[in-house]
């Protein structure tokens, strides 16, 4: 498989019910990398068993019948959404899953309604590529919001929807 950046409607979206062994492994690998980079008090990924709630819709990305990338949203009021465990497998990242993912849950997000989304990620450099997808889609640095704390690690983005 060649590196090339794929076009959003080029994966198969689906709304998941985390019983897939590769999507509860990407999940997996992704709360190990939050242990890895983040402080242990700044690890806010939601492990399999919370993001089966029911407040929290999550999403899968397939590619050729290969898991691409997983996303969340978690509601918060009737006017608000959280993204969570945004991740994209390591065969492609950089490729335009995690953004096909996005793209998905800002579109949910507006069918609900809600008129703000919001998200919790590091600042540090592992966190780098995914503040910049976010940023090119609206998503600007704001106060905390629900229990995260302000800080030198984490940063709260959001945007309001149209």
């Amino acid at each position: 498989m060649s590196g090339e950046r794929l076009p959003p409607d080029a994966f198969r979206l689906i709304e998941d019910d985390l019983t897939a062994p590769e999507v509860v492994a990407l999940l997996q690998q992704h709360l190990d990398e939050m242990h890895q980079f983040s402080p242990p008090e700044m690890v806010h990924a939601m492990p399999v068993e919370r993001l089966r709630q029911t407040d929290v819709t999550f999403y899968s990305a397939w590619h050729d019948g290969q898991l691409a990338a997983v996303g969340a949203i978690r509601h918060i009021d009737d006017q608000r959404g959280e993204l969570k465990s945004m991740r994209a497998s390591d065969l492609f990242r950089g490729r335009g899953a995690g953004e096909a993912v996005l793209l998905q849950l800002m579109a949910e997000a507006r069918r609900r309604g809600y008129r703000w989304l919001g998200l919790e990620t590091g600042r540090t450099e592992p966190f780098h590529p995914a503040l910049g997808l976010y940023r090119k889609h609206g998503f600007s640095e704001c106060a905390p919001f629900g229990d995260y704390l302000p800080g030198d690690f984490s940063i709260c983005l959001s945007r309001n929807l149209d």
